[in-house]
C-alpha cells in the first residue's frame, strides 16, 4: 500500500506541476518579445489567453510544456530553456538547460529592444539601405556567417524579377554585389534585372563588370552584344 500510495503521489506532483499553465502579469510582460536566435534570424515569444507561444523558423503558435514559473520543455527544439536575466548586462534572454550536471549556464538568446531589428525583418519591409548596413555588420564580424548565402540572395533577388518587382530584384541584387564584389555571377543577376527594368545603360555596365571577372560568361557576352547593337 505504500508503494502504491508513493506513486499515486509522484504522478499527482508530475500532473500538477505539468499542468498549471498559468503565467504571472509580471513575467507575462517581461518574457513577451523577440530574441536573437542566430545574426539573422529570431525566435518570438507571445502570449495568448495567459498561455506562453512561440514562433520560431516558420513554425507558429508552438506551445512549450511548461516546466516552472520560467521554465519549458520545447519539443520542437528538444531543449529545456528558460528565461533569465545576465546579471553582467541586466539584459534579458532566453537560456538552453545543459542536459549535462553542474554546467555553467550559458546566456544564449538575447532579448531584442522593441524597434531593433534584423537585416532579413528590414529585408521584408523593403527597407534595403538597412538591410545592406545589417548584412555587412554580419559579414564584418563573421564573413563565413551562414546567413549571408550569395546563392539565397540570387534566388530572392530571382523571385522578385519573376514577380516583375524590377526595382525589389534590383536592391536585392545590389546586396548580393556589396557583398560578393568579386563574385561575377552577382553583376549578370543585376544586369539582368536592369535589362528587364528597361535600364539598358546599367544593364550593359553590369554585364560589363561580369565579363571582367569571367570572359567565359557566355550569357552575359551574349546579351551585351544585344543591348549595344539596340543602344546604337
Amino acid at each position: 500500500m505504500k508503494l502504491k500510495n508513493l506513486l499515486k503521489f509522484v504522478v499527482l506532483s508530475i500532473f500538477i506541476s505539468c499542468g498549471n499553465d498559468s503565467n504571472s502579469e509580471a513575467f507575462i510582460e517581461k518574457a513577451t518579445g523577440r530574441y536573437l536566435y542566430n545574426s539573422d534570424e529570431i525566435i518570438k515569444i507571445y502570449f495568448d489567453k495567459n498561455e506562453l507561444l512561440m514562433e520560431w523558423r516558420g513554425a507558429k503558435s508552438i506551445k512549450p510544456l511548461k516546466v516552472n514559473e520560467t521554465t519549458f520543455f520545447v519539443k520542437e527544439m528538444n531543449e529545456k530553456i528558460q528565461f533569465l536575466t545576465n546579471p553582467e548586462n541586466q539584459k534579458y534572454y532566453i537560456v538552453l538547460i545543459s542536459k549535462e550536471e553542474n554546467k555553467p549556464i550559458t546566456f544564449n538568446f538575447v532579448k531584442l529592444e522593441e524597434h531593433e531589428y534584423i537585416p532579413s525583418e528590414y529585408l521584408k519591409n523593403k527597407e534595403f539601405n538597412k538591410a545592406l548596413e545589417g548584412y555587412l555588420n554580419i559579414q564584418q564580424n563573421d564573413s563565413l556567417d551562414p546567413t549571408l548565402d550569395e546563392n539565397n540572395f540570387n534566388l530572392l533577388g530571382y523571385t522578385e524579377l519573376r514577380n516583375k518587382e524590377y526595382t525589389n530584384a534590383i536592391h536585392i541584387f545590389e546586396i548580393n554585389v556589396a557583398l560578393y564584389p568579386k563574385s561575377s555571377n552577382v553583376y549578370d543577376s543585376l544586369a539582368e534585372a536592369f535589362m528587364k527594368s528597361g535600364d539598358t545603360l546599367k544593364a550593359i555596365v553590369n554585364y560589363k563588370k561580369s565579363l571582367a571577372l569571367d570572359s567565359g560568361n557566355r550569357s552575359a557576352k551574349n546579351y551585351l552584344k544585344k543591348l549595344e547593337k539596340s543602344d546604337n
